[in-house]
């Protein structure tokens, strides 16, 4: 008659892989120099440059992210800044030949046309549609 072996239960797969990755993640956590050159400008390295006086930095990747600022869209910048110019009580002269000096002023009915293209522009280039900056 065959003898029976005993076999110690495997661990399910799931379990062993999380186990691993709990053991894993604290050296994942990466110590990182900053230090400031001659020029003043700031340097991040792995290990520190010889020489320089550095600050230790521990990157922890499960620390939370800070929310990146917003990108400045110039066309967008630009069109609401044309857009506060048009609708505002003030005179908006013309410059036909570009060279820096008013020819004469928009007409009521120019300024109109040159408001609406402005509303366009604000919204092809702006998320969100025309904000007017409080005055």
């Amino acid at each position: 008659m065959p003898r029976p072996t005993h076999r110690a239960p495997a661990l399910p797969i799931g379990l062993a892989a999380a186990a691993l990755l709990a053991v894993a993640l604290p050296a994942a956590a990466s110590k990182v120099y900053q230090w400031k050159d001659a020029n003043g400008v700031t340097h991040y390295a792995d290990s520190p440059p010889p020489g320089q006086k550095v600050t230790d930095r521990t990157l922890d990747p499960r620390a939370p992210v800070a929310p990146a600022k917003p990108v400045v869209n110039a066309d967008c910048s630009n069109a609401r800044s044309n857009l506060t110019i048009l609708k505002g009580s003030g005179p908006v002269g013309l410059d036909a030949d570009r060279d820096g000096k008013h020819e004469r002023e928009l007409t009521p009915a120019e300024r109109a046309e040159r408001t609406a293209r402005a509303e366009e522009a604000v919204k092809t280039y702006c998320e969100g549609g025309p904000v007017m900056p409080a005055r």
